[in-house]
């Protein structure tokens, strides 16, 4: 699954947002990120889990220091852009048609058709320090980001 990742450097991208811009993962270079793989816009587990992230977002941003948080699935540009005013998400959302990036994460499809969902606690060089999959509780799941991230920085071993 996308454990491979942990302690490795995250794979650098670009892919566009909602807005029609070319977001790289090293535009967040010196930052901390969540970068959440989803499977489809308006699905009603993904729908939960980007809430979920919205209703955190002021959170992340608050920590010391904040957390950047950047959404990925395979919809087009334009889904993005309806998903995102729909929901009023305030971060990122970038698509990935092909699943290049998705793949480089080590995403998994499952039973070769579905997109799972997975997120990736990424440090300021870029090394990935979690990696979670999310399939039916994204609440827990972002509570679980939360926590590691506190460890993190609690432990002394943030960068």
């Amino acid at each position: 699954m996308t454990n491979q990742l942990a302690g490795e450097k995250a794979p650098d991208f670009t892919l566009p947002s909602s807005k029609e811009e070319s977001v790289s993962l090293s535009d967040y270079d010196g930052k901390w990120k969540v970068v959440f793989f989803y499977a489809k816009d308006g699905s009603p587990t993904c729908k939960r889990g980007c809430l979920t992230f919205k209703e955190q977002f002021e959170l992340f941003q608050s920590l010391t220091p904040s957390v950047e948080v950047i959404g990925i699935s395979q919809d087009s540009i334009e889904d993005h852009r309806r998903f995102k005013e729909e929901l009023e998400l305030p971060f990122a959302l970038l698509s990935d048609p092909d699943r290049k990036v998705a793949e480089a994460f080590g995403v998994p499809m499952f039973l070769g058709r579905f997109p799972a969902k997975s997120s990736f606690l990424i440090g300021p060089d870029r090394t990935v320090h979690y990696c979670y999959d999310w399939l039916f509780r994204p609440r827990r799941h972002v509570a679980r980001i939360l926590d590691a991230f506190s460890e993190l920085s609690s432990g002394g071993s943030m960068k």
